[in-house]
């Protein structure tokens, strides 16, 4: 008896079939320009591009071009490659154009379906990328249609490992771009690490077809990609900094508790600066010159460490670690960290396991990722399963379309055993059989122990030679899969592996050709040893055919039918006849999760025999009940780790877009008084309280801290005991005297080198600052389910503090970036070039669990330096004019010997 919906899909049809409907007149339309495109030479058919691009140019959209574009895409394809577009792969083009997925059988030609939406859509000129799940596939398939953009007048890039920056630049600029998923996420990522927008690679995320879409935005996006820093270990850093602190006495600082600052004095400074050039670690003469900005973060850091922070009061160590104690409450903070390198000196000082300061330089999901897309598709044979997924994350709807010739495949009932062992036994006599009828087989498991075990078992038993895959390497696995359709050939896989590769009954006749004519010169011969081959293949064929087709057999059931369903998928393709079944055992994951036991005491009862099988429809419509609960849970689990990741996300699109707004802008001057005028208002409402009274100012404080960040002993104390002061007016005070010195020091400095110095400035702080910030919502996340128990919702105290962390952020940007402004002073260029830093690559493989990117180092362009070396290389010693802005303790340029300040600079 037929179910409600089940009575409502046969009278109605299913939304797919609703919607493939609703493309029939369309494909028609394009039918009908057929003849007329037919009737066109090359040079015409290639002159439509122009034509298409000048009508939008003049109005039109593309769906007006999509008939004509389709018209003659299709009719390209058929010159070119030999091959016409079925009308079912015109609506799968459809599809793609409408930012959908086309969910497509095995054999249906996905490839040349993407060619249809990807011509439509790269006329506009703002790239279209095409992404697949490795190397192999994105050269194979950029390299085939690549002849077909190629004729139509459109350039065609790829985006593999290894290429430089220069040429992944010039395959982003190409019309069509073809690459996997890791390689266009690692470069949006490096591009967000450049200093200048000539460096960056990426011009955009206009329109993007993913290949194997469930693969890539279901599989695959359970791991975020990481960008981490430098490998090398700098707690040697830390202990050697730490191990100048204790030597100060209290004139070399001031401290002021109440607000937990520490800075040097001037004396200070110079006990510091002798014994950092006795130990080799000052670049230069001088603490504050440019090259030692990170020293001085790090010396201010252990200075705070041993001078403000007591051991009990606000951290402990335990097991080997300094936690933090909140001030408030006095409870522990575990994986909470202090920022700006404070909690390595603490580990320093308490000489515990220094832990790394920034981890994580740069990371997004592939979620968030191809979210960014203006337009987005996709094709796989298998996605409906996980329809409510593509819908609910990327508002992508999938349209399953007609195979172009009914699908003959036979699907048999799962074969239930009691033990594992019988289930082998089993699956290696059926191998035997099909393989002497000369049926080829292609045999599924869920891993790669299970592969090798189950080879082991067919060698031990006498069957002759077969293949056994893994999904690593990737171009002898699509030669292999190629093949795996000779008659009486066997194919051990997991069920990952050669994807993208059809399997072709009597074998692959492109792979063949290309493997055995690749370097043989074009004549007679050659043209004699392909048509062998032509022949031996269509000879294979029939005898494959005779032996019932391609056999797939499944070891076990996956926790996902989807997963399932593309094994099974990889038979009958085109029409051709076929065979597929699972055998399953008690003792199999899924099987355990079914209720085994419940199942096995039953089945005795009944009187299952050793080698006997249960085999029964209820039994596959339970375990798609077990399968769909799985997948539910594993969805909720990646729909709420995406809840925590939208809130870095949001974070990171406000810092990526404002960093790419300082790259462009040619001058920071306006940007860099900004903030010194914020971080001056901040400092005086923090010592002069707003409707204080004169003697609650804190104005020594007030003092103590724009020497700090502004580098200037003003007269302070002075001014607050003028009658009818008030706080704007020292505010205004200090803003004319900051402005007057930084005006002085651009004077020095020269437009151009104080433009310079202020971009790299601001640039470097942002990023330390965002990185610092990364780890530290890192941490927050990792504890943050603990509120749960406080009756708290953990993803509304995660959003609450990661926004006071990002506030928290962007005030210590402006601190920063004023101070090193205030103290920066220029000096000779270091001796060696600076090396770009080496910096690694990681995505895991959320089934393996191993790193899938195939090599860890890129490389990251380093920032350009202040440098004096060309002024030095233009200065006259007799003429102090040519010398231009000089550091005090930089060699005078007359040649004396002398340090700059105590010769001509002591007349300045």
């Amino acid at each position: 008896m037929l179910g409600l919906g089940n009575l409502g899909r046969k009278v109605f049809g299913t939304v797919s079939d609703r919607r493939v409907k609703r493309y029939r007149p369309v494909v028609e339309a394009i039918n009908a320009m057929e003849p007329e495109v037919q009737a066109l030479s090359d040079e015409q058919l290639r002159s439509r591009t122009t034509e298409f691009r000048e009508q939008l140019a003049n109005g039109k959209s593309l769906e007006d071009l999509l008939v004509p574009a389709f018209a003659t895409v299709r009719e390209a394809a058929r010159r070119v490659l030999g091959q016409r577009h079925f009308d079912v792969q015109l609506i799968g083009g459809m599809v793609l154009n409408e930012g959908s997925i086309a969910e497509m059988k095995t054999g249906e030609g996905k490839t040349l379906v993407a060619t249809l939406a990807t011509y439509l859509n790269a006329l506009p000129g703002n790239g279209v990328h095409v992404i697949t799940v490795n190397d192999y596939l994105a050269s194979r398939d950029a390299e085939t249609m690549a002849r077909v953009y190629g004729f139509l007048g459109l350039s065609t890039g790829v985006i593999v490992h290894g290429l430089s920056p220069e040429e992944r630049r010039a395959a982003y600029a190409a019309d069509i771009t073809y690459g996997t998923n890791n390689e266009f996420g690692f470069d949006y990522l490096r591009d967000n690490m450049e200093y200048t927008v000539a460096t960056m690679v990426q011009r955009g995320h206009n329109y993007c077809i993913v290949d194997e879409v469930d693969s890539i935005l279901v599989d695959e996006a359970r791991t975020p990609l990481i960008i981490s820093g430098p490998v090398e270990d700098r707690s040697e850093l830390y202990v050697a900094i730490d191990q100048i602190i204790p030597l100060l006495t209290a004139e070399d600082f001031e401290l002021d508790e109440k607000v937990k600052s520490a800075v040097f004095t001037e004396i200070g400074t110079e006990k510091v600066e002798d014994m950092l050039r006795t130990s080799g670690m000052l670049l230069g003469d001088s603490l504050y010159d440019i090259e030692n900005v990170a020293l001085v973060h790090h010396l201010n850091s252990a200075l705070r460490a041993h001078k403000l922070f007591l051991r009990d009061r606000d951290y402990i160590v335990k097991n080997d670690q300094v936690v933090i104690i909140d001030e408030f409450t006095g409870r522990m903070m575990e994986g909470r960290r202090y920022s700006e390198g404070l909690h390595q000196a603490l580990e320093a000082k308490e000489r515990v396991q220094i832990q790394p300061e920034n981890q994580t330089l740069a990371s997004i999901t592939f979620q968030n990722y191809f979210r960014m897309y203006k337009k987005l598709s996709g094709m796989t044979g298998t996605a409906a399963t996980e329809a409510e997924e593509f819908m609910d994350i990327y508002n992508l709807d999938v349209v399953e379309i007609p195979t172009n010739v009914p699908v003959r495949r036979i699907d048999e009932d799962d074969a239930v055993y009691r033990t594992a062992d019988e289930k082998y036994r089993a699956i290696v006599e059926l191998i035997r059989e099909a393989s002497e009828r000369g049926q080829p087989v292609l045999v599924g498991t869920t891993s790669i122990e299970k592969s090798e075990l189950l080879a082991s078992r067919l060698a031990d038993a006498g069957v002759p030679d077969f293949e056994v895959l893994n999904a690593r390497h990737h171009e002898r696995e699509a030669f292999i899969i190629s093949q795996a359709g000779r008659p009486g050939a066997i194919t051990i896989a997991t069920n990952m592996a050669g994807r993208g590769t059809d399997i072709q009954l009597g074998g692959n006749l492109d792979m063949r050709l290309k493997a055995e004519l690749g370097e043989m010169p074009e004549g007679p011969e050659r043209d004699a040893r392909e048509a062998e081959i032509r022949a031996e293949i269509a000879e294979l064929k029939q005898k494959a055919l005779a032996g019932g087709g391609l056999m797939v057999i499944g070891t076990e059931r996956h926790e996902s039918r989807r997963i399932d369903n593309q094994l099974r998928g990889r038979s009958g393709r085109q029409g051709d006849p076929g065979h597929s079944q699972f055998f399953l055992s008690l003792g199999d994951d899924l099987m355990r999760i079914f209720g085994s036991d419940r199942m096995d005491s039953m089945l005795q009862k009944l009187g299952l025999k050793e080698n006997e099988a249960i085999v029964h429809p209820w039994i596959n419509k339970a375990l798609e009940r077990a399968q769909s609960k799985v997948e539910a849970h594993n969805f909720d689990i990646r729909k709420n780790l995406l809840k925590y990741d939208d809130v870095m996300n949001d974070q990171r699109k406000v810092v990526f877009e404002q960093r790419i707004e300082l790259i462009n802008e040619e001058n920071l001057g306006g940007t860099v008084n900004d903030m010194r005028h914020e971080v001056i208002e901040e400092l005086v409402a923090q010592h002069i309280p707003e409707r204080a009274y004169a003697e609650q100012w804190n104005v020594e404080g007030l003092k103590t801290d724009v020497q700090q960040h502004l580098n200037l002993d003003l007269p302070i104390p002075e001014w607050a005991q003028e009658d009818g002061i008030a706080d704007d007016d020292i505010s205004e005070r200090l803003k004319l005297a900051a402005d007057e010195a930084m005006a002085r020091k651009a004077e020095a400095f020269g437009p151009e080198l104080m433009a310079m110095v202020e971009k790299q400035l601001v640039l470097q702080t942002l990023d330390q600052l965002w990185r610092e910030h990364l780890s530290m919502l890192d941490h927050l996340r990792s504890v943050i389910g603990f509120r749960g128990y406080g009756q708290r919702d953990p993803l509304n105290e995660y959003k609450s503090e990661s926004f006071e962390l990002f506030q928290s952020m962007l005030a210590q940007l402006r601190r920063a970036v004023t101070t090193q402004m205030s103290y920066v002073e220029l000096a000779p260029a270091p001796e060696e070039a600076q090396q770009p830093e080496m910096f690694e690559a990681h995505h895991m493989d959320p089934l393996t669990g191993m790193d899938d990117v195939e090599a860890g180092q890129i490389t990251a362009a380093a920032p350009a330096v202040a440098s004096e070396d060309s002024l030095a290389a233009a200065r006259d010693p007799n003429d102090p004019s040519t010398w231009g802005r000089v550091a005090r303790n930089e060699p005078c340029p007359c040649g004396s010997g002398k340090k700059y300040k105590q010769c001509h600079g002591a007349l300045v």
